[in-house]
């Protein structure tokens, strides 16, 4: 609760409101925000029509937007902190004193056909974590080696993709990524998109060279590669650490084991194991004899058998815990990977898993992330408030383009527009088109995607229409410049567009009692729907325009009339309707710039 002191200017006196606290992601959409609130959504949208705000029910708004509706109706609203929010506060670590060192959890990215399966492959025959010689019997997306008595997780994801699904999904759970080049090929474009994965992510590089054992094999010229993507190995005069390694032979793989160790050792790498537990799913799948199972990696905290948890929107209860190397256990602490079985529907990779009390607390953990579940991305206008309001300092841009040189001339001349107090910054920059793998590094590094002379395939708008995730195409270079420059100096306007949905023919005018009026209609074309606004037209001129606040069929309610049907409408704040207006239902839609 916050107690805040508000002068009532008529009263001359001073009263003590009490605003209850309110957690509110970075966006969300104000259909959740009303449900929050306790309050109608079209009151809100009403509310931000007043601050020159147009969002319909499923759109997101900032936290700063959100935060000022949310006082209007009792509340203060607080921030919640981490990258996607979800399950973000459940990692704070209470108290310091019982923090223990915890193994690091490493991810092996690169080019498809550069080595890293049979690095892993490698590196898991030599080092089986317990000394078993039997090797790995089942695959659950992680295991642990054993190296000098030091024991480390080894993320076996897909790509660069699966690593960023998981940021995208508020799950940062890599504390190193090995970066594998074959020595014989070089620096690949797939390379340098994990490239800018893993420097979105700000995880350390250890970079394993790999096919030493051949004749062709180049480590300078990778180093000089590397460099030209901001890598600066150790013997070049850098800090990344560089080991020539090769899968095939062995050689190299207890140096590449021993670098891990030492930078796990800097980064003193802690998590409490006596707490209850908060984990992350790296991957999960149907059985047919055992129902759903969850790989998991446990992050800070003990997993029980018998615990109750909340995984993303699934409740559940441990019934069984396995291992990596497929035995049965009764717990697993952090750094662990672990599968588990006890849930009733799939999770997806990168949800959360945290452990309550009972399965009441299970039930309103649920709840409350149900609640806060909206759009994750971030659209220009976003930063653009927050550019201007000083939140943040820097615009950060995923650009791609049809040619290498249109790379290199919008580099240069977005990287003028940059000032003291505001910088532009590309995390990712390629040619072709936007793709899934684009929205989901815009989703977890909160950016937004700009192209130019190029196109967005269709499962990566659909996507970004999901995510939030704001994508902008261009034909004119100086048209893209314009719409960052005036991002950056807190200029930009939403563009808007105004769809109109349906056309409606006033037939009849109802009292409904108290001075309201309702009108009958017959909708002469399209549809219209209750929440939509609608513009009253009169001989042609506009009289009103408002949301539609009920929406009748005879007697009942009804969400949406069609084309050839009849209906009852009343508006929020019209009543003088007349047979033979005309309403128009319409929604304001965001465009992108540009193209």
């Amino acid at each position: 609760m916050v107690e805040e002191q508000i002068e009532d200017q008529q009263a001359t006196k001073t009263r003590t409101v009490t605003l209850k606290t309110l957690t509110l992601p970075s966006v969300i959409s104000v259909g959740n925000l009303a449900e929050l609130v306790h309050a109608e959504p079209v009151q809100l949208i009403k509310q931000l029509m007043r601050m020159g705000v147009f969002a319909n029910v499923t759109q997101a708004i900032d936290f700063d937007t959100a935060s000022m509706l949310a006082r209007a109706y009792g509340y203060s609203a607080k921030a919640l902190t981490g990258a996607g929010q979800q399950g973000s506060e459940e990692l704070t670590e209470e108290d310091a004193a019982k923090l223990q060192i915890r193994p690091p959890v490493v991810t092996v990215l690169g080019h498809v056909d550069h080595g890293k399966t049979s690095l892993l492959d490698s590196i898991r025959k030599a080092n089986v974590a317990g000394g078993e010689k039997g090797g790995i019997t089942q695959h659950i997306g992680a295991y642990q080696v054993d190296y000098n008595n030091q024991i480390i997780t080894l993320l076996d994801t897909p790509g660069h993709e699966a690593f960023t699904a998981m940021r995208a999904r508020g799950a940062q759970v890599t504390d190193i990524a090995v970066l594998v080049v074959a020595a014989d090929d070089g620096v690949m474009p797939q390379t340098i998109e994990a490239i800018d994965h893993i420097k979105a992510a700000g995880v350390p590089i250890i970079v394993a060279i790999n096919k030493m054992d051949l004749p062709d094999a180049d480590p300078d010229k990778i180093k000089r590669q590397l460099s030209e993507h901001a890598l600066l190995v150790e013997d070049w005069g850098g800090e990344v650490i560089a080991v020539p390694v090769s899968a095939k032979t062995g050689e190299g793989i207890e140096d590449l084991l021993e670098s891990i160790v030492v930078l796990s050792e800097v980064e003193e790498l802690k998590a409490n194991p006596d707490r209850s537990a908060v984990g992350v799913v790296i991957e999960a799948r149907t059985d047919k004899s055992r129902g759903v199972v969850a790989s998991l990696l446990i992050q800070t905290g003990t997993l029980h058998q018998g615990d109750n948890f909340a995984v993303g929107t699934i409740r559940g209860r441990v019934r069984a815990l396995t291992s990596d190397s497929g035995r049965r256990i009764k717990s697993a602490g952090p750094s662990q990977p672990v599968e588990i079985l006890g849930l009733s529907e799939l999770p997806e990779a990168g949800d959360t898993l945290t452990v309550v009390a009972d399965e009441r607390a299970a039930r309103d953990l649920v709840a409350e992330r149900q609640r806060s579940a909206g759009a994750r991305g971030v659209t220009l206008e976003d930063m653009t408030s927050r550019l201007s309001s000083g939140s943040v300092k820097e615009l950060d841009l995923i650009l791609k383009t049809d040619v290498q040189g249109s790379i290199d001339a919008l580099r240069q001349a977005l990287g003028q527009l940059s000032t003291d107090e505001t910088k532009v910054k590309l995390i990712h920059a390629s040619t072709g088109t936007v793709t899934e793998s684009d929205v989901l590094l815009a989703v977890a590094s909160q950016a937004i995607i700009v192209g130019f002379n190029t196109r967005t395939e269709p499962g990566a708008r659909h996507m970004a229409d999901l995510e939030g995730v704001d994508i902008r195409l261009y034909d004119i270079i100086y048209r893209l410049t314009e719409d960052i420059e005036a991002a950056m100096a807190g200029l930009l306007e939403p563009k808007q567009e105004d769809i109109v949905e349906g056309k409606l023919e006033i037939r009849a005018v109802f009292s409904i009692g108290k001075g309201k009026a309702s009108a009958g209609c017959y909708v002469t074309d399209g549809q219209v729907g209750r929440g939509s606004m609608a513009r009253v037209l009169r001989g042609g001129k506009e009289l009103f325009d408002g949301p539609i606040i009920g929406l009748k069929r005879f007697k009942d309610d009804v969400r949406q009339v069609t084309n050839g049907y009849e209906c009852g409408l009343t508006l929020d704040g019209f009543n003088e309707f007349q047979e033979g207006d005309v309403i128009e239902a319409h929604r304001l839609q965001r465009v992108g710039g540009g193209s």
